[in-house]
């Protein structure tokens, strides 16, 4: 494919007569904008660069949907009292804005609770105890009259009486029915049951228009299957393919158009299965009013395009096509770099986006037969230079209810342009906004939206109307330089490599690998001197989701051969390397690790039971502890280091992971390493060992003695000459291990890192959907098995009724099963002893009145160890006396006020690794920050989704790939520290470097080429 600027270039001609339309709209839209005022000017004036244009937003985001009065007061004071609305006074001509800047301060002022004077605050107090139900119906008002800028009308009817005036003047609509990704089934059946009662009330206001002329719908597929995801793929095809189909069929009844809206990039692919589904039924054959909407951003778009125009001409129908620029760029930059994928799926310049959709509108202006064209932009340039390619074709041009109509009222009726325009058009209540609000409100306020420029008038219209394709040419069709590619996020090491599992290729490959014949693994000590001649335990290991699938054996290290590898290990030559030469070994380690992950991958999901994304995870941690430790001792060890042999402990339940962290950070330090591996998972440990010898560590310096804990564990802790312990696992254990040290006079090291009862709490500020979709994640995933899995959820009264409903339908539709297949969510336990301790549990919570819901388990079940994803309500936190290591979530509600005693009921329970905080109010989070005895907190206060540390409570450090909680804490404590056990020390331990990342150009996909600008 050439390259999109070449596709995207203009004639002198044509770029002249683009450039000079464009320079004319651009200065109808100023002039328009300067005499309205209102929303835009107000929006110009408070932009996102500013703390109160933040501010605004996340009142925006949240003030409606809370239900209580004293959280709204709180976000309220928290988001206005503490802005600075006096320097917006005075700064813009418009009468509305400086009004509203006046309200402001106003407002700011009544419920700041940090006023100077004693003579302000009790002026203020007074004022504010008599005032608040009035600034909280004010403030109410205004958020109000934001929301109905982006929304057409509360209801679909409500929604057809308000276009009829603009009908009238030459528009068009296509109705989008307000509503995000379903997570639950009933959530499905009511959006399904929206889209059919608006496209009843759109067809029979249509009155027979058609398609093409008439009013239209667009619907969002995540809105009607609670698990749109590709690896769900074969479950989305059997029960979502029907719904859409009906649904396409009642808008062919009425002959309405029918659009497929865009989504994230990940979930491409699979909308493409069900369009081209739709393309192929019968049912669906002659009528020119199915649609697909292409995202010009996505590196793929131009390839999209030809796709869909073979699918009409194969089909002989043509298809409405929606081009826009794209709605999620923040996200799939995100999410690209925390999934530590090759390549962004969008472009980092705007500038190429911008020739990406010219290229793609070429290709579809090229192909009438196939494509019925449709424009989406409020760009004056792309306008205009749309309208110059296209010349007498038969196409239109769609903008956003509130944002588009200065421009547009230029170019539909009986003007000199005369094209029609189609307007997206919302619809929903004031609370099913808020998503949608956030993202026009982030689109509008972007510094580098022409949204935004337009109304500045310091941005000269020549800088608006500049070619796109000479500015991309420019820059040499280069990526972003701010930008990195997410292999290159950190500054001291190349980050570790993901894969993506929404592409074909990867899951093919990966579901090949895992069943495809395994070898049999022996796991056995691998020492450097001569094991012991005496008999051997040899135990035989199978995979807990599927006893019949062995996995191979384990012979198990004696107490003479925990005493041998001591000896051994004081010999070794390892602490006087160089630390250069010790970090060119773990970083050998770990592209070793990256280039056969695949096996790693595999061996994670048989002997652990791991799904597969589970064992990926764990891969890339391994991964970049190596380089992590590498890069910290090259920085830090300057020095002679080592304080002699340590013996390294690691769980089941993170045997790749944990283990590579524990050994990586001795290593790195110049200390050789007794490993002593979970019984569970010696395989892992095994396969481990033995490739950190490959890469050229000494087996004198990396000795491997799987066994039972209390032989050559016990052996190894209490032989004198080792210098410490580095220990993950339960707390009775590490104090063990603190006892047997505390016995020595020379202090040997102890790092411990032990559980505890991990809880959440959610306010009524937080965002239901955000809640479910983290809390499911951090405690099911893994089965619950992570010493970071939420075990207690607290949630205000006041949205526990909302929130724990929608708890139990997400739970719901997760899939348990062997993580051998894709599409299971959930695994087994490690062991019997793991399933009957959670099945004691959760009897003697039964027997003690709690209600209890569970799954119930796929007959297939029975050939493994699993149990099913619980949850439990609770009346009080002293229910809860230990932690419960598996797939159930307590939940507890609480009532508005009472934060204070609920943070010290958690305190009570005992020190918790992980804390995680649902909140939009900033004062909250300091105040349990300050509070919680936990050795992390996660904050999800972030209005556009990602979540401040990016897998909240179901991830160790940074999704599952940074160093985990812990992990620097190793290297500081064999440096600096001497022996800790006290659970306090761990809050020192958390320090997470820089986001996982990824990179600038996505992999190819079986779709098609990437394109390339230049």
């Amino acid at each position: 494919m050439r390259p999109l600027v070449d596709q995207a270039t203009f004639t002198p001609e044509a770029l002249a007569a683009t450039q000079s339309l464009a320079t004319e709209l651009a200065h109808g839209i100023r002039a328009s904008r300067t005499k309205a005022g209102g929303v835009d000017a107000l929006m110009l004036e408070f932009s996102l660069e500013s703390n109160e244009g933040v501010a605004l937003m996340c009142l925006a985001e949240a003030l409606l949907r809370i239900p209580d009065a004293a959280t709204r007061d709180r976000l309220i004071r928290d988001k206005i009292g503490r802005g600075d609305w006096r320097t917006h006074i005075g700064r813009s001509p418009s009468l509305f804005v400086n009004a509203a800047a006046w309200g402001l301060l106003v407002t700011g002022t009544l419920v700041d609770s940090r006023s100077d004077s004693a003579l302000e605050r009790a002026v203020t107090s007074m004022l504010r105890k008599g005032g608040e139900p009035m600034i909280r119906k004010g403030v109410d008002l205004a958020m109000r009259m934001l929301g109905r800028q982006f929304v057409t009308g509360r209801t679909i009817e409500e929604a057809l009486t308000n276009a009829r005036d603009r009908e009238t003047r030459g528009y068009r609509f296509s109705f989008d029915v307000l509503g995000e990704a379903a997570l639950t089934r009933a959530d499905a059946t009511r959006y399904y049951a929206a889209y059919e009662h608006a496209i009843h009330a759109i067809g029979h206001a249509a009155g027979g228009a058609g398609a093409q002329a008439g009013p239209g719908i667009s619907i969002k597929l995540s809105a009607l299957h609670p698990r749109y995801t590709r690896l769900q793929r074969e479950r989305v095809m059997h029960e979502l393919l029907p719904r859409v189909a009906a649904l396409a069929a009642l808008a062919r009844q009425y002959q309405i158009g029918f659009n497929i809206d865009a989504e994230e990039a990940d979930r491409l692919e699979l909308s493409l299965d069900i369009f081209a589904a739709l393309a192929a039924d019968p049912a669906l054959a002659d009528w020119d009013g199915l649609g697909f909407v292409v995202q010009a951003y996505q590196r793929r778009a131009r390839d999209v395009i030809d796709w869909l125009i073979a699918l009409a001409r194969l089909h002989h129908r043509r298809l409405m096509v929606r081009l826009v620029k794209g709605a999620y760029w923040d996200s799939e930059i995100k999410r690209a770099q925390v999934d530590g994928l090759t390549d962004y799926p969008v472009f980092t310049r705007k500038v190429h986006t911008d020739v990406s959709y010219l290229a793609c509108a070429r290709a579809m202006l090229a192909a009438p037969d196939a494509l019925y064209a449709q424009f989406a932009s409020h760009n004056a340039f792309t306008i205009a230079a749309i309208h110059t390619l296209a010349g007498a074709a038969n196409y239109e041009f769609q903008c956003l209810h509130g944002m588009g109509e200065s421009v547009y009222d230029q170019i539909v009726g009986a003007g000199p342009l005369h094209r029609p325009c189609r307007i997206y058009a919302p619809v929903g209540s004031h609370e099913t906004l808020l998503a949608y609000l956030v993202r026009r409100l982030l689109e509008n306020g972007a510094n580098s939206s022409f949204v935004n420029r337009i109304v500045d008038p310091s941005v000269d219209i020549a800088e608006l109307v500049h070619d796109h394709v000479a500015r991309a040419r420019s820059g040499g069709g280069t990526a972003h330089p701010r930008i990195l590619l997410p292999s290159a996020l950190f500054t001291d090491r190349r980050n570790s490599r993901g894969m993506d599992f929404a592409d074909e290729a990867t899951l093919q490959m990966l579901s090949a690998a895992v069943h495809a014949p395994q070898p049999v693994h022996r796991a056995a000590p691998i020492l450097a001197l001569n094991p012991s001649p005496v008999a051997r335990d040899v135990q035989t290991l199978c995979n807990p989701a599927d006893h019949d699938d062995i996995i191979g054996t384990v012979t198990m290290a004696s107490r003479d051969d925990a005493t041998a590898a001591v000896t051994a290990a004081l010999g070794s030559a390892w602490p006087t390397m160089s630390a250069d030469a010790r970090a060119t070994h773990l970083e050998r380690s770990a592209d070793l690790l990256e280039a056969e992950c695949v096996a790693f991958i595999v061996l994670l999901v048989r002997e652990a039971g791991k799904s597969m994304p589970n064992a990926m995870g764990e891969v890339r941690e391994a991964v970049d502890f190596c380089r992590y430790y590498a890069a910290q001792a090259r920085r830090e060890l300057t020095a002679a280091t080592a304080r002699g042999p340590l013996v390294c402990i690691a769980p089941w339940n993170f045997p790749l992971a944990i283990f590579m962290g524990q050994i990586a950070a001795a290593l790195a330090a110049g200390n050789p390493v007794l490993a002593k591996p979970a019984e569970q998972t010696p395989c892992v440990a095994a396969a481990v060992v033995a490739l950190l010898h490959r890469a050229g560590i000494p087996v004198d310096a990396l000795q491997l003695l799987p066994g039972r804990g209390e032989v050559v564990g016990a052996a190894l802790v209490s032989d004198s000459r080792i210098a410490g312990v580095l220990f993950t696992g339960s707390t009775a254990v590490a104090q063990t291990i603190n006892r047997t040290l505390a016995l020595r006079d020379d202090a040997p090291l102890l790092i411990a890192e032990t559980g505890g009862i991990n809880a959440m709490i959610v306010d009524s500020s937080a965002l239901p959907e955000q809640v479910v979709q983290d809390a499911i994640a951090s405690a099911f995933d893994s089965a619950g098995q992570r010493c970071s899995a939420l075990r207690l959820l607290c949630v205000q009264e006041d949205v526990a009724d909302t929130i724990v409903p929608m708890l139990r339908g997400a739970m719901a539709e997760l899939a348990v099963g062997d993580p051998r297949a894709l599409a299971i969510d959930v695994g087994p336990v490690i062991d019997e002893d793991a399933r009957a301790a959670l099945a004691d549990h959760v009897a003697r919570m039964r027997a003690a009145g709690a209600p209890v819901e569970q799954l119930v388990l796929p007959a297939t079940a029975r050939q493994g160890t699993f149990f099913p994803p619980t949850l439990i309500e609770i009346a009080d936190p002293t229910q809860l006396t230990r932690e419960v290591f598996g797939p159930v979530l307590h939940v507890l509600r609480f009532r508005e006020g009472a934060m204070a005693a609920l943070v010290d009921s958690i305190n009570a329970l005992g020190y918790g690794l992980t804390h995680g905080l649902q909140t939009r109010i900033d004062e909250t989070v300091e105040f349990v920050s300050a509070r919680i005895h936990a050795g992390n907190v996660y904050v999800n206060r972030n209005i556009v989704g990602a979540v401040v540390g990016v897998q909240p409570f179901g991830g160790d450090g940074l999704s599952g790939t940074g160093p985990k909680a812990g992990g620097p804490h190793y290297l500081r404590r064999l440096v600096r520290g001497a022996g800790v056990l006290a659970p306090e020390a761990m809050r020192e331990s958390i320090v997470l470097p820089g986001p996982t990342g990824e990179s600038n150009t996505l992999a190819l996909r079986p779709r098609g080429r990437v394109a390339c600008i230049a």
